[in-house]
């Protein structure tokens, strides 16, 4: 940098932070963290403000960053949607507390400290109490029209509930942000690496690219919610509150899913008090949070202070520090998935870091390799992202060893030695070979896991036996093992051999749409299975469906099944190995459970059901498909619809946000009453 004029520097900085700005708003796929993005964005502030002649009305640190993108249309904000100036100190933060107390010219303020959701900046607009739009931040002047997918969020109301005592605008603008709970972030990260696909790195970019598929179908699927806690443009001007606590109450009142802690505070001391107490709630919280927001609290006041180009003055956001550690990389291992994906994964000395041990982090794919330089013998810096999965985020070069060599990505597969291939506009390398003996694996413990057909005795153990003798290559291969091949896998096995045969002999007549589940077709989870087995009610049908038996006019057939899906379906189906399966399973008597005609179970039709805590004696899996099988929906959170929340030991926020609502909460003896009733 010494030798870099100020112009060069400011030049340089402007194009690094807008390609940074691309990747994070408009793709949802950051290289660096925020921390290293926002000392980006100061160092150049700091510049600008040193050389004003340099400063320029476009510089990334006057405006807001553009998350727009192609097949939306855009949408003009009433009223200014904008972003937060932030830092990460104390000092920072009592400095433009005392600032604002100067510019208003009073020694005694009352300040908001609210958590900071970590999701995709939204408006949404409700007229005559109807919500008629859902717009993104965009540029802070228009964003993208998101209507269709925020209606599928089911915790976001289409009217405003009249009945709570909150006046009613003609027009109101609601901000917010949609996330996604660490609970499905999990559910969904952990159904990609069954399909052996690439992680997502955290619930906010899996949100933020979530909202903006093209396939509202797609949206459903991944249970987005949505917090909203801001006020835009309101019409009539005289239906507003006084205070930023008031609006809270408002939204609460109007039945809208909002933050769910506040604190009041009167002087700094009060503010940091309040957002170390945060830090220390937050990782109890249904929502992901990157920090707190201190508002002050008279919207008066809010208006006189105002706002600069690109962020109000009365409103700061404090960001918590990511928790990191420094570890020696010992080793780049290369897990094989059942689609034959190759994903590597950084073996660590063991570290703690956010209070547990990491000994393995991701490392996403060889182009991140690539990118960051990361070698074998490196000391890394490792930090959990999103507070969730641990990822390598950089390299220590200082303390790199001589001896340090760039890693080669495996050409071939590690574990047939089969040439990897690489598909067109993907980053995944694949070993084409469906006989991989990982594939065949990971394919037969998916199967005949409980979340598919649920073959008791055929765990891990046995199916890499199975493979490793070569007795199973092939899903039909189970249906036909030998008995005296089996006897020979020990001694006194004799029972336990005639139980496997009695599991996979009785699986032949298991509910269809654990088969449709376990044959892995990607994107195709428990909840779709479930919908292709009403529609199509047998394997062969499914297999024949062509693509206008989803897709009609550029509308979905069946509710749930997208574009996205449907393709991948019908690709699934067009490959001769996968359609010589099906006659292989059809032929050897497999004939799968067809849903009942009325769609199974009614006693709980109609009815949300959610699960929190630890139950006596049923795994959550075991309840959900009670549930399920009764004609109920479970649900990953809790809403005014909820009908019970079944509450077992350690039940969390869940529970809480139940009694809030006034849902009703029963345990596990509860619902065994209920399913008898």
């Amino acid at each position: 940098m010494s030798s870099q004029s100020p112009e060069q520097r400011i030049g340089e900085l402007r194009e690094i932070i807008s390609r940074h700005d691309e990747l994070y708003y408009r793709q949802a796929v950051p290289e660096i963290t925020d921390r290293d993005y926002d000392a980006l964005k100061q160092e150049l502030a700091d510049l600008e403000e040193e050389n004003p002649l340099l400063a320029m009305m476009d510089s990334p640190t006057k405006k807001v960053g553009d998350d727009r993108s192609e097949g939306f249309q855009s949408y003009a904000h009433r009223e200014r949607m904008m972003s937060l100036d932030n830092t990460y100190s104390d000092d920072e933060m009592r400095e433009y507390l005392a600032r604002m107390e100067r510019e208003l010219e009073r020694t005694e303020l009352t300040y908001v400290v609210e958590p900071k959701i970590d999701g995709l900046a939204v408006s949404v607009t409700y007229e005559a109490g109807k919500m008629t739009r859902a717009v993104t931040r965009g540029n802070g002047i228009e964003g993208d029209d998101i209507t269709a997918n925020a209606r599928t969020i089911k915790t976001l109301p289409l009217e405003l509930n009249r009945g709570g005592g909150a006046p009613i605008p003609d027009t109101i603008e609601i901000r917010g942000e949609i996330y996604l709970t660490n609970e499905e972030f999990q559910r969904i990260n952990a159904e990609r690496e069954e399909l052996g696909q690439q992680l997502y790195a955290n619930p906010r970019n899996l949100a933020a690219g979530t909202i903006k598929q093209l396939d509202a179908s797609v949206v459903a699927q991944r249970k987005l919610e949505i917090v909203l806690y801001g006020r835009g443009f309101t019409a009539p001007v005289e239906i507003l509150p006084e205070t930023q606590q008031q609006f809270f109450d408002w939204v609460k009142a109007w039945g809208l899913p909002t933050v769910d802690s506040q604190w009041s505070a009167k002087s700094g001391d009060e503010v940091l008090a309040a957002i170390d107490e945060l830090d220390r709630l937050r990782h109890d919280l249904d929502y992901p949070t990157d920090g707190a927001v201190v508002k002050l609290d008279s919207i008066a006041l809010q208006r006189t202070l105002g706002a600069t180009s690109k962020a109000p003055r009365w409103a700061m956001a404090y960001k918590f520090e990511a928790e990191r550690a420094e570890t020696l990389l010992r080793e780049i291992t290369i897990q094989v998935g059942r689609t034959g994906v190759l994903t590597p994964v950084a073996e660590l000395e063991p570290v703690q870091l956010a209070g547990t041990t990491v000994s393995r982090a991701t490392l996403h794919n060889g182009d991140e390799i690539a990118r960051k330089d990361i070698r074998v013998g490196d000391t890394v810096l490792v930090e959990k992202a999103g507070e969730i999965i641990p990822a390598v985020v950089r390299v220590n070069l200082e303390k790199r060893p001589s001896a340090c060599v760039p890693y080669t990505f495996p050409s071939d597969c590690p574990v047939c030695e089969t040439a990897t291939i690489r598909l067109e506009g993907e980053v995944a390398v694949r070993c084409p070979n469906s006989e991989c003996p990982v594939q065949v694996r990971r394919r037969v413990i998916h199967f005949a896991s409980r979340a598919c057909l649920d073959i008791e005795g055929l765990g891990e153990a046995m199916v890499n036996q199975l493979v490793e003798h070569g007795w199973v290559s092939r899903l039909p291969d189970l249906y036909s093992l030998d008995r005296d091949n089996l006897l020979s896998l020990g001694k006194n096995v004799g029972k336990s051999t005639d139980n496997l045969l009695a599991a996979i002999e009785a699986s032949k007549t298991s509910e269809l749409w654990r088969y449709i589940h376990g044959l892995g077709i990607p994107h195709v989870g428990a909840a779709s299975a479930k919908d292709l087995a009403r529609v199509f009610g047998g394997l062969r049908q499914l297999a024949d469906a062509a693509m206008d038996d989803y897709i009609r006019d550029k509308e979905s057939v069946i509710s749930g099944i997208g574009s996205t899906m449907a393709t991948a379906i019908t690709e699934f189906f067009a490959e001769e190995h996968n359609r010589q399966m099906i006659d292989d399973l059809i032929g050897i008597g497999v004939s799968p459970e067809a849903p009942n005609a009325d769609g199974g179970g009614v006693r709980f039709a109609g009815q949300t059901f959610v699960l929190t805590g630890t139950l006596p004696t049923l795994t959550r899996n075991e309840a959900a498909e009670l549930i399920e099988a009764a004609g109920g929906k479970v649900s990953g959170s809790v809403s005014k619809k909820t009908s019970y929340v079944v509450a077992g030991e350690s039940a969390g926020s869940k529970l809480a946000k139940a009694e809030k609502l006034g849902v009703e909460v029963v345990d596990e003896a509860g619902l065994q009453a209920l399913l008898k009733d």
